[in-house]
C-alpha cells in the first residue's frame, strides 16, 4: 500500500531530506558516546540551531524557522527513525510554545531567538519527588519579595536538566489558593545562586538524554519572571499547552512503531530457522500482518491529529487519546517485534532491544496514561 500523509507537500519532503541528512551526520555517529556520558554535546544544540530545526514551527519574527507543526513533526519523526532518544528537542520545543502562546511580548523577544539558535537549552520542571502527574500537589514555591520572587523546592525527572539554561518552573506563588495559586516561573540557570543540578539519573532507557533532579534554595528571580506577567495562571497555561506535548509523543510513537516493523520485516527475511526464513512461517506472517494493520491505523490517526494541529482545532481529549493509545501500542508492538528477533532481540547491539527499553517511559511522561483516560472519560 502506497500511503502518503495528507499534510505532506513537496516542500516538506525537501525539508525531511535535509533533516535526515543532518541526523545521519550529526546524531547517529555519536549515539553510543552520548549514552555513556548521559547527555548530548552542547555543540549539537548550536548545530541544530544553525540548521533551523530547534524551533521549526516558531514565527521568524521571534527567531524561529517560520514553519508549521508539520515541520516540527518531521523533525521528531526523523530523530525517532534514526533511533535517537538523546537529543531533547521535544522538551525544548514545548518550552518555546509555552513562551510563544503564554508569554509577554518582552519574554518572547528575549528568549525565543536564543532557544532557536541553540544558545539557550530549555527544560520544564513539573514533577517533584512527591508530585508527578498530580500537579496540584506540588510544593515548590515562588514567593514575592522586594526584588521579585524567591524560589524554593526541588524537581525530579527533568529532561534537559543537566544542560538547561532556561527552565520553566511550576511553582506556587500563593500556596493557599490551590490551582489558582500556581504560576510558571522563567528561571535562568547561568550564574544563579541557590540553583543546583543533582546527578544525572540512571534510567533503564534513553541513556543519552540527560534527566536530573533540580534544587532551588532561595533562588532569586526578577518580578518579570512570571510567564505571561500575571500570577496564578500557571495551571490554566499548563492545561492549554499540554495537548501540544501529548501530540508530539504520539508523533514519535508512531514513528517508532513504523521503524520497529521495518526492522523486524528485514530481520525475519534474513534469519532462518528449521531450514526456512522466519517470514515464511505462518505465525511470523500473522504477527507482522497484525502489526502492519495497527501501524496503519496509528499512522492515519496521528495524521488526523497533525492536520488538527495545523488547522488549530486539536483539543485536550483527542491529544490524550493519541498519547495514551499510541504509547500503549508502541510498547506492545516493540515487544512483539523483539520476540521475533529471539535471543538477538535481547542484545543491546540490536536496535530493537534499545527501542524496547526506550519506549517504556512513553506511557509515563507527558501525563501517565491513566491520567489520559481520566481526561477522556470527562468528555463522555
Amino acid at each position: 500500500m502506497n500511503y502518503s500523509s495528507p499534510w505532506m507537500t513537496p516542500e516538506l519532503a525537501t525539508f525531511r531530506d535535509a533533516i535526515r541528512r543532518f541526523v545521519d551526520a550529526e546524531v547517529v555517529p555519536h549515539q553510543e558516546r552520548w549514552a555513556k556520558q548521559q547527555h548530548v554535546d552542547r555543540e549539537l544544540w548550536r548545530k541544530g540551531g544553525e540548521m533551523g530545526m530547534l524551533l521549526a514551527d516558531i514565527p521568524e519574527e521571534y527567531g524561529g524557522s517560520g514553519g508549521s507543526f508539520a515541520h516540527q513533526a518531521i523533525v521528531f519523526e526523523e530523530l525517532t527513525d534514526a533511533g535517537d532518544m538523546a537529543f531533547g528537542i521535544h522538551v525544548h520545543a514545548i518550552v518555546a510554545h509555552y513562551i510563544l502562546n503564554q508569554g509577554t511580548e518582552a519574554q518572547k523577544k528575549k528568549y525565543l531567538p536564543l532557544l532557536a539558535s541553540g544558545e539557550m537549552v530549555a527544560a520544564i520542571a513539573m514533577s517533584e519527588p512527591g508530585a508527578g502527574s498530580d500537579l496540584k500537589g506540588i510544593r515548590t514555591t515562588a514567593l514575592p519579595d522586594a526584588y521579585g520572587y524567591h524560589v524554593n523546592g526541588s524537581k525530579i525527572f527533568i529532561s534537559n536538566g543537566y544542560l538547561a539554561d532556561l527552565i520553566v518552573v511550576v511553582a506556587k506563588t500563593n500556596p493557599d489558593a490551590g490551582a489558582k495559586g500556581v504560576s510558571l516561573m522563567l528561571v535562568e540557570t547561568r550564574d544563579c545562586p541557590g540553583f543546583k543540578v543533582g546527578r544525572i539519573l540512571e534510567k533503564i532507557g534513553q541513556k543519552g538524554q540527560d534527566t536530573c533532579e533540580l534544587f532551588f534554595d532561595d533562588v532569586r528571580v526578577p518580578a518579570d519572571a512570571v510567564l505571561g506577567g500575571v500570577e496564578g495562571r500557571g495551571f490554566a497555561q499548563l492545561m492549554t499547552e499540554l495537548p501540544y506535548e501529548r501530540t508530539i509523543l504520539g508523533v514519535s510513537g508512531v514513528a517508532a512503531i513504523e521503524r520497529a516493523l521495518r526492522l523486524t520485516v528485514e530481520h525475519t527475511k534474513q534469519r532462518k530457522a528449521f531450514g526456512q526464513a522466519l517470514i515464511d512461517m505462518q505465525n511470523t506472517r500473522f504477527v507482522l500482518a497484525e502489526i502492519k494493520t495497527e501501524a496503519t491505523i496509528a499512522r492515519t490517526f496521528i495524521d488526523r491529529c497533525i492536520v488538527d494541529m495545523l488547522e488549530g482545532r486539536m483539543d485536550t481529549e483527542l491529544a490524550s487519546m493519541a498519547k495514551y493509545w499510541i504509547s500503549d501500542l508502541q510498547c506492545k508492538v516493540i515487544d512483539q517485534c523483539l520476540q521475533l528477533f529471539g535471543g538477538y532481540g535481547y542484545m543491546l547491539e540490536y536496535p530493537i532491544a534499545q527501542m524496547y527499553v526506550d519506549a517504556r517511559v512513553q506511557r509515563i511522561y507527558g501525563g501517565a496514561n491513566e491520567i489520559m483516560k481520566e481526561i477522556i472519560s470527562r468528555s463522555l
